[in-house]
């Protein structure tokens, strides 16, 4: 693909995810079996919308230390790493995500969010404002409602991005069109 052509940033919220999937979804620490399988939110950006894309997976090394074997995973699975650290009243990883959703203003690119927070609410707008299509990946049902206010389409994580090997423990509205009995009498 020509350096030139329009890109699809993808972008996590690593705390955020990681978060929300444990104190939220499971109500425990996820196994790592239980935790998203990255190479597919990569498959799923590129087939969204045609383009190639880049993964950006953020991540709070404000302690010194960085996850290796974690690391090595998201590099082999697609994403570029970027560890930030800071004071510990920053919050390092919204920072860094709300200065690279300023900088892709600029860009001929398009952005899938991965995360539930509202922080983003304002470059969100502004991306859209200067046409750039925007997604959010992650639990509909606890994708901050700011978004719906911007008519942003929300990918599940779960059952659109198919991320995970088994099903998560989730209560969620169902559309009828969608409800099998039999997933309720296992």
């Amino acid at each position: 693909m020509a350096a030139t052509a329009r890109r699809t940033f993808v972008l996590v919220d690593g705390e955020n995810i990681d978060a929300t999937l444990g104190n939220t979804v499971l109500g425990r620490r996820p196994e790592p079996g239980e935790r998203p399988r990255w190479e597919r939110v990569i498959d799923f950006a590129r087939t969204l919308w045609g383009q190639e894309p880049t993964g950006l997976f953020f991540l709070n090394a404000s302690n010194g230390h960085l996850p290796g074997p974690f690391v090595t995973a998201l590099q082999g699975a697609g994403f570029r790493p970027v560890p930030l650290a800071g004071s510990a009243n920053e919050k390092v990883v919204d920072i860094g995500i709300q200065r690279t959703l300023d900088a892709l203003i600029g860009r001929d690119a398009d952005v899938l969010l991965c995360s539930h927070d509202r922080d983003f609410i304002e470059q969100v707008e502004r991306l859209l404002d200067a046409h750039h299509r925007v997604g959010i990946i992650g639990f509909p049902e606890l994708v901050s409602g700011a978004y719906a206010a911007l008519d942003v389409p929300l990918y599940d994580l779960e059952t659109e991005v198919h991320a995970f090997n088994s099903p998560l423990p989730r209560v969620r509205i169902i559309p009828l069109a969608d409800f099998d009995p039999e997933a309720f009498l296992r």
